[in-house]
């Protein structure tokens, strides 16, 4: 293997990993010395190589290993140290903005998720999602049939559309984002995401596939197939990200950004 270009030294996310932790910070520094001076890790922090793990499950033992750059969380431990806004409506917010930091890199912020862009939100209530959307000050279409948060009904920028999410259809097409966090089979769900994509309803879409009892791995692999086989079937071009993140539970993450298609009416101006 390559040289590593970082060095992270990590512990469980628990109550009880908590005073390992101390452990482990006034470790990593002696230990990044020691590495550089073998040869495992470039004298400095070098992004594009892959990353050194070490894992401290007890005090004395560890699991070693490394991670491409391309291929691992850019956060510490995999935790992002995103704070959650006391007037957001649910927690369920942090889902999204983690969302936007791991699908989209932070210089491509200021276009894909500008001002004014124009977003739609389905299964909305009571707005956690919603309320990233408008905190970007973009213009929400929210649909669902429960009812906003008065706070984001209050900011001009949303319109609550009281309908089922899977029978919405859309009225205007320069909508930038669609976004969807519905409690719902996974195949349905893809269903009616490859079907907005398909139909150019949006340029990109963040949505969760909730996870079953079993057999998880191969339904989100069905699920991202199908939705693969739709958009090539139509002739899109379009990325497909999948990841689980550290603010969801039983659920899987997928961002699509349609990047152009065949169909005469649905080319993105992209």
């Amino acid at each position: 293997m390559e040289k590593g270009g970082e060095l992270r030294v990590e512990v469980a996310d628990t109550n009880e990993s908590k005073e390992l932790m101390k452990f482990c910070r006034k470790f990593t520094v002696p230990l990044r010395a020691a590495l550089r001076e073998a040869g495992v890790l470039t004298n400095y922090e070098t992004p594009k190589r892959p990353v050194v793990h070490v894992f401290f499950i007890a005090p004395g033992c560890c699991y070693t290993g490394y991670s491409y750059s391309n291929n691992n969380s850019p956060f510490y431990m995999g935790i992002p140290r995103l704070k959650f806004p006391s007037d957001a409506p649910s927690r369920s917010t942090l889902k999204l903005e983690e969302a936007f930091h791991v699908f989209i890199p932070a210089d491509e912020w200021d276009e894909r998720l500008a001002n004014g862009m124009y977003a739609v939100d389905l299964g909305a209530c009571p707005g956690g999602w919603t309320y990233q959307l408008v905190k970007r000050n973009m213009w929400v279409s929210s649909v669902d049939n429960g009812p906003m948060a008065q706070s984001l009904m209050d900011t001009g920028q949303v319109t609550w559309l009281r309908e089922d999410g899977f029978r919405y259809r859309p009225n205007r097409n320069n909508i930038s984002w669609m976004v969807c966090d519905m409690v719902e089979k996974p195949a349905k769900v893809a269903a009616l995401m490859a079907q907005w994509l398909v139909n150019g309803w949006c340029r990109e879409t963040i949505f969760n596939l909730k996870l079953p009892m079993k057999k998880r791995y191969e339904e989100v692999s069905q699920n991202l197939a199908y939705i693969q086989a739709q958009l090539d079937e139509h002739g899109v071009n379009a990325q497909i990200q999948a990841r689980q993140l550290y603010h969801d539970r039983e659920e899987v993450t997928v961002h699509v950004r349609r990047l152009w298609a065949a169909v005469g009416g649905r080319r993105d101006e992209r």
